[in-house]
């Protein structure tokens, strides 16, 4: 059997707009990248199965904002490489020839979409599996012997185990979906022998098993779906209920201060809507008596001219009186001709008369004038002193309003707003399980009739036993190379498509034993296909493999006071450069590890010597 063409990650770099490059290199052979939690170690794992076709968008967090694209650098043993580019939000890819990590050269770029077509080339699922020589293999769907196209993410999530799926109490091989375990298992199979499901011939069916299958894969399919929301959204739902109470008291106390918060706000604004009133009053007032002021200055300019006038006259008429008879000087009268005891308007007693009359009415209102102008001064000096404490009253009260009391409800409101929103995830988080928990009994009872109509049988059985008796080997001398306890005999059952290890179900182990045994069975597929020349992505990735070194699940989980660690990261030391394994710890590797060049430490520290972590800090 020929040897088959194997891949090996060499980087991963995020680029961004005025953002410094985001690199991690990998070398072949064993790579470890240890250190701090929370420093983008796991999303290192992440971003590399989001770009080998993982659906999107990757998550979102601080140190990410500002870079909007993925570049994934990839070598084949047969000495090609190319880099594939993919935009942070999801979608197609872009793929050029060569090792590219601080920038993607536009020419020369191919489009890759990223759904899996075994019909066209355009497609990336296509294009790595034509590079690794697995184009065009089908692989087993149900126990109807009806097939599908062999999909890269088919082999993917046998070669990428993140931290959840390793500790997760079921076999290696399943997803928690019955629908996705076949054709699991039908890869599985391929790698073991090379030999896919090509010549399968379909089963005849009834309806009824056709409409079984049919809803068993939509649920699982729905399954899944609501899987990974609840992976985006929380944790399991004791914590969810825990934290939706607590959620609610700290509403419920921020909600009483919010409104004690809004009231004094209404208060304030009430006090400075009423000093504004006031304040633009006393200003009307003001001008209106400046103006009538004027007014009034004018009008006793206006008395003092009449006054003038009358006196005048009241003076001319006067002498008038004095004069001897002759002839009359307003009409012209000899002396002989003038009538005194008749009214004339040439009277000129009347005439003083008259403007002493109108003397004494000006003087009146005069004295009026005098009275209204004093009144109105004492009215304008009263109006400039108010109005400066009237304008420092309105100019604190909005100052108050400006920097203190709007800031502070609008963080309040802010903070409640987050707070409900929060609830809201927390509640949908919520509801998403009893949605999940409905689906898993729905598909329960399918499961059920379907084992019953097919007399009780899998539908995955006919893995071959020679094959499977190999890879146990592969598994035990790995087991036993770590000084894993109780690793003397080790088998496959077909039935539970699992690990059978000292004659103890896989699953049965502690969280922290099953990280390890799955480690082992990822790392000896690896090593299995290689050894029998079967086909193989040519890398495995592991997410914190050694938890029972950080979180054992009990004494029995506990191997701190064992060397399976040191032993671990012996036998990862000795692997050739034609096969990559790239380990994800938070624990520290021994020192020797820690020295050589395949080894990453994140510190999280930007003050530290070393790596902070994934994303340069600015």
């Amino acid at each position: 059997m020929s040897d088959f063409t194997r891949l090996q990650i060499r980087h991963l770099s995020f680029l961004g707009p005025n953002r410094p490059a985001a690199t991690v290199r990998f070398e072949p052979g064993f790579n470890v990248v240890y250190g701090a939690s929370d420093t983008g170690k796991s999303f290192i794992l992440d971003s590399i199965d989001y770009m080998l076709g993982g659906r999107g968008p990757l998550r979102d967090f601080p140190e990410r904002e500002g870079y909007d694209r993925v570049l994934l650098g990839l070598a084949s043993t047969s000495g090609e490489s190319f880099t594939l580019q993919r935009s942070t939000a999801g979608g197609g890819f872009l793929k050029v020839e060569g090792l590219h990590e601080t920038d993607f050269p536009q020419q020369g770029a191919s489009e890759l979409r990223e759904a899996h077509d075994d019909r066209k080339d355009d497609n990336l699922s296509r294009y790595l599996l034509k590079t690794i020589g697995l184009v065009d293999r089908r692989i087993r769907r149900n126990k109807l012997n009806e097939t599908n196209s062999l999909s890269f993410r088919n082999l993917a999530r046998l070669a990428i185990v993140d931290e959840e799926e390793i500790i997760q109490k079921r076999s290696p091989l399943s997803d928690g979906n019955l629908v996705a375990d076949t054709p699991n298992t039908a890869t599985f199979k391929l790698l073991l022998t090379g030999v896919d499901d090509s010549s399968l011939t379909p089963i005849r069916s009834s309806p009824q098993e056709h409409s079984r299958a049919g809803q068993l894969e939509l649920l699982g399919q729905l399954i899944a779906d609501n899987q990974a929301k609840i992976r985006n959204l929380s944790g399991p739902p004791k914590q969810l209920e825990d934290q939706d109470q607590k959620l609610e008291e700290s509403m419920r106390g921020r909600l009483q201060a919010l409104v004690a918060h809004e009231n004094e706000y209404k208060d304030a604004s009430t006090r400075r809507r009423e000093a504004r009133r006031k304040l633009e009053e006393a200003n009307e007032r003001l001008t209106e008596v400046s103006v009538l002021l004027d007014r009034f200055d004018l009008l006793g300019k206006h008395y003092q001219s009449d006054v003038e006038r009358l006196e005048g006259i009241r003076e001319g008429g006067t002498l008038f009186s004095a004069l001897s008879d002759g002839v009359c000087p307003l009409c012209g009268a000899e002396a002989q001709h003038q009538h005194r005891s008749a009214d004339c308007e040439g009277n000129a007693d009347q005439v003083v008369r008259a403007a002493e009359a109108e003397l004494r009415k000006i003087d009146l209102l005069q004295e009026d004038l005098t009275k209204t102008v004093r009144q109105l001064n004492t009215e304008l000096r009263n109006l400039q002193r108010r109005l400066p404490k009237l304008e420092s009253d309105e100019f604190q009260l909005s100052t108050r309003i400006r920097e203190e009391l709007a800031p502070n409800l609008r963080a309040m409101r802010t903070s409640y707003s987050e707070l409900a929103e929060k609830r809201g995830e927390v509640r949908e988080a919520l509801g998403l399980y009893v949605t999940l928990k409905d689906l898993e009994d729905r598909r329960a009872t399918l499961e059920r009739e379907e084992a019953e109509a097919s007399g009780g049988n899998t539908p995955d059985a006919g893995l071959p036993a020679a094959s499977l008796d190999k890879f146990a080997t592969v598994v035990q001398h790995i087991l036993q190379s770590w000084h894993f306890p109780n690793a003397e005999r080790v088998h496959f059952d077909q039935k539970a498509r699992d690990l059978v290890i000292g004659g103890k179900n896989r699953t049965s182990f502690g969280k922290g034993l099953r990280a390890i045994t799955q480690s082992a069975f990822t790392i000896a597929l690896l090593q299995y296909c290689k050894e029998q020349a079967t086909p193989h992505p040519g890398f495995a990735l592991l997410d914190s493999p050694l938890l029972s070194y950080k979180e054992p699940d009990g004494d029995d989980d506990d191997l701190r006071h064992t060397d399976l660690k040191t032993r671990f990261y012996e036998y990862l030391k000795q692997l050739g450069s034609d096969q990559q394994v790239i380990i994800i710890e938070n624990t520290d590797p021994p020192d020797d590890v820690r020295a050589m060049s395949y080894a990453q430490k994140f510190t999280g520290n930007p003050g530290e010597a070393g790596r902070a972590g994934l994303f340069p800090v600015t």
